[in-house]
């Protein structure tokens, strides 16, 4: 006769995956108020990334070391 027994995952567990959701949720909330009180920092970041991506398009066959520290750069704005 099999005997199956139930696993349970500690309620501390779960709290802990909670607070995490909850407090990335907050993160991305706090993001979006911040683009809607300040959409010029947000279009301005948006075109510096831009600028680079095609800076990093044009150096491609001739640097593409620099061509990926650029694409690098522009991931990183507005972090």
């Amino acid at each position: 006769m099999t005997t199956y027994t139930r696993q349970t995952t500690p309620i501390l567990g779960d709290t802990t995956r909670l607070t995490d959701a909850l407090s990335r949720f907050s993160d991305e909330v706090k993001a979006f108020a911040v683009a809607i009180l300040a959409p010029n920092k947000l279009i301005g970041e948006v075109e510096q990334m831009i600028a680079l991506q095609r800076k990093a398009r044009q150096l491609e066959a001739s640097d593409p070391a620099r061509a990926a520290a650029l694409r690098i750069k522009a991931a990183r704005i507005g972090l």
